[in-house]
């Protein structure tokens, strides 16, 4: 049911967040809106990491499902080679190429002895 949508338009339809009161009833129930429309799975982690997670969650005012799932997707973008890759190479070309044949020598001296 959309936001602001009344029970007449979507019958027997009710999603989290939204309020649905039911056909002769003065009480309208609240469904608690959740973090877990996706895949739910079952995770073991250390006492250590749950602890400091919870803690984050806490002051960062976010629920543990929306913690874990950022933490994730940040830690997937950060391993993507490709996607890694195709983000050096955006900054490159916005950067362009130095105008000072001084400056891409030396920036290619040090590339050259940087470890890769």
């Amino acid at each position: 049911m959309a936001r602001g949508a009344s029970v007449a338009e979507a019958p027997g339809k009710c999603e989290p967040g939204s309020s649905f009161r039911p056909k002769n009833s003065q009480f309208a129930t609240r469904l608690v809106s959740g973090y877990t429309h996706g895949m739910k799975i079952a995770i073991s982690i250390p006492d250590e990491v749950y602890t400091g997670a919870e803690r984050l969650a806490r002051r960062a005012k976010k629920s543990r499902s929306r913690l874990y799932g950022d933490a994730l997707r940040e830690y997937l973008a950060r391993h993507a080679p490709d996607e890694i890759t195709e983000a050096l190479n955006r900054a490159c070309a916005e950067v362009g190429e130095p105008k000072d044949p001084f400056v891409s020598a030396a920036t290619r001296r040090i590339l050259e002895q940087s470890e890769w």
